[in-house]
């Protein structure tokens, strides 16, 4: 596998970002892309220092962008900046037109972890039409249901976090387009993308998961739901990344070693 470092300019957000992009050599393409998505304090460096993402990829037929999306929460905030647009738009037209990609629904799918956990089945709910599966490593699933009222805060440190939320999100966005319910509910059941979802037994993001996963079923959305031993760190999600590989990639036409 090849690596290179993108630098290239968001419309959206009218200004240069940056991906970390894993590419396949010596075959022609076109290749479905993963895109790998990362949690609320790191960047697009992150999947490849604390993972050996680039080891587990190894020898397919696969292209992998990790981009850098800031503490966007992959929403086009109320108040700031499109994150959602640059990905959904922007960096996917400019990745599909430099690369030989498999550019269409069934050649993309997405993963992440925490924050982007959440963008992970967030974007694939939303937008059917660009991706066929996605995975979730201990998500933050429920953000999208919570509640942000910077006046009830009890201190100023989640003062500061309810008015970075409440400027990206609103004050309530349930049953808005980012709560991942929501858009579950109204999804059409012919275009339901494949959804995988894991979390630590120890992870403080265990029990939005289980609701989430409780939710799903009720809906009678077939998805993959796991819970593991473990908490919210990178020595889980360096393990079970690899697990989740191996449930995405057939969605987009990769046959996965046994």
């Amino acid at each position: 596998m090849a690596f290179c470092e993108l630098k290239y300019f968001s419309p959206s957000l009218q200004r240069h970002l940056a991906a970390d992009i894993i590419v396949p050599e010596g075959k022609k393409g076109p290749y479905p892309v993963l895109y790998l998505l990362h949690g609320l304090s790191d960047d697009h460096t992150i999947w490849q220092r604390r993972t050996s993402i680039e080891r587990y990829v190894s020898g397919y037929p696969l292209i992998v962008v990790m981009p850098d999306t800031g503490r966007g929460w992959y929403t086009d905030a109320i108040e700031g900046q499109a994150y959602e647009t640059s990905i959904t738009g922007d960096l996917i037209n400019f990745v599909d037109t430099t690369f030989r990609t498999k550019a269409r629904a069934n050649g993309r799918c997405l993963a992440g972890l925490s924050m982007g956990g959440y963008g992970a089945v967030k974007l694939a709910l939303k937008r059917p039409d660009l991706f066929q599966a996605a995975a979730s490593h201990s998500g933050a699933l429920g953000i999208g249901t919570a509640t942000f009222k910077p006046e009830d805060a009890k201190d100023e440190n989640e003062r500061r976090w309810l008015t970075e939320m409440s400027r990206i999100f609103g004050a309530n966005p349930a049953d808005t387009d980012n709560d991942i319910l929501f858009l579950a509910k109204k999804a059409d059941i012919q275009q339901r993308p494949a959804l995988y979802i894991d979390c630590g037994t120890d992870d403080f993001f265990l029990h939005s998961n289980q609701w989430f996963h409780e939710q799903l079923q009720l809906l009678d959305y077939s998805h993959e739901y796991i819970e593991r031993p473990g908490a919210h760190n990178w020595e889980y999600w360096d393990l079970h990344i690899q697990e989740s590989l191996r449930f995405v990639l057939p969605h987009v036409g990769i046959k996965i070693d046994t």
